[in-house]
């Protein structure tokens, strides 16, 4: 299913790997998550869903909720299949205190602390795009997913 079939106000739920994934990794990975999305079901009702591997690095799951909502146990069980992703893949998939940005066209990540001191030290700036995985909604994503820094909430950060 193409996202754009999906309501701008679907919920999203972005997945940033500790490491890029191989391009051999993302096909059998979109597979995977093609697969979940399309068996995803909240109190036994399949979900409007969509999935996809964003620069080799970012897991996105979205439900239109306009036909059904993802319920507690439909939320979990997208959990616990990230869970399984980060076995399989051998990757860490829940560590929002990792930033992603730009630089030179060239996606990099930063621990929180290394991404301060990169603002501090002028190696990046408040025009550096970075990546929001806390955007919510599809319509936060195709507008703002990636955004320069002095507009995200990295700011309050550094």
């Amino acid at each position: 299913m193409n996202n754009l079939n999906l309501s701008n106000d679907s919920k999203i739920w972005i997945y940033q790997s500790s490491r890029a994934f191989s391009e051999e990794e993302v096909h059998k990975l979109k597979n995977e998550l093609a697969t979940f999305a399309n068996q995803w079901v909240s109190h036994n009702r399949a979900l409007k869903a969509f999935s996809d591997v964003i620069f080799n690095r970012f897991i996105v799951l979205m439900v239109d909720e306009t036909l059904a909502g993802a319920s507690g146990c439909s939320i979990d069980s997208s959990v616990h299949f990230m869970k399984r992703i980060e076995s399989d893949y051998q990757v860490s998939l829940f560590d929002r205190m990792t930033f992603a940005y730009q630089k030179n066209g060239e996606l990099k990540t930063a621990s929180r602390d290394a991404f301060a001191n990169l603002f501090h030290n002028g190696a990046i700036d408040e025009n550096t795009l970075v990546v929001d995985t806390l955007v919510k909604t599809k319509k936060q994503f195709d507008e703002a997913f990636l955004k320069p820094l002095k507009d995200s909430w990295h700011k309050r950060m550094v």
